[in-house]
């Protein structure tokens, strides 16, 4: 049987690296969709999502709600996400999978699928950051509105709104550009 945020999180208290592990690995994708929506840069989201889980189990003992930790670490996200774009960036490099050659795919191929990356991203980076989290978090990463808006801290009714809308600009945009959502 899987075990509770709160049972992970007393573990982790208790120095268990495999349940600080285990948290990680339950929770990376959605830190990854946050901070993405926040920073709008897949390099910068790793560096965020690295740093805050980092901060996550040396500040543990700070987690007033164990049960809740899901929630907190997101917020930590957010605000590390928020920290990385405020620090003008001193050196901006090109990810090495971007100029690594693939095994598979044709040069077109990747070439296409880099442009529409770039297209969504861009839309991604015109629809308010909330619901960017929302949109990600429910489309991308398969979270229930329940869970988004437990982890997220807001009303079920505002989680679907917030999709709601930002489905509705995001169609509205990438039309805009060409691109039949």
């Amino acid at each position: 049987m899987d075990e509770t945020d709160a049972e992970l999180v007393h573990a982790v208290r208790r120095g268990d690296r495999r349940a600080a592990n285990h948290l990680m690995e339950r929770y990376l994708r959605a830190a990854r969709a946050v901070a993405l929506a926040v920073t709008g840069s897949e390099a910068d989201a790793e560096d965020a999502c690295q740093d805050a889980f980092v901060t996550a189990i040396e500040r543990i003992d700070d987690c007033r709600d164990p049960a809740r930790f899901g929630k907190w670490l997101l917020q930590i996200v957010r605000n590390r996400s928020r920290n990385l774009i405020r620090v003008p960036a001193v050196r901006r490099a090109v990810a090495l999978d971007e100029t690594a050659p693939s095994a598979g795919a044709s040069p077109l191929v990747e070439l296409e699928r880099g442009e529409i990356r770039e297209r969504l991203l861009a839309a991604l980076a015109e629809i308010p950051e909330q619901h960017r989290e929302v949109v990600l978090l429910h489309d991308l990463e398969g979270w229930k509105h329940r869970e988004i808006a437990d982890r997220l801290g807001l009303p079920e009714g505002t989680v679907r709104s917030h999709l709601h809308h930002a489905r509705r600009k995001l169609r509205q945009l990438l039309g805009e550009r060409g691109m039949t959502p």
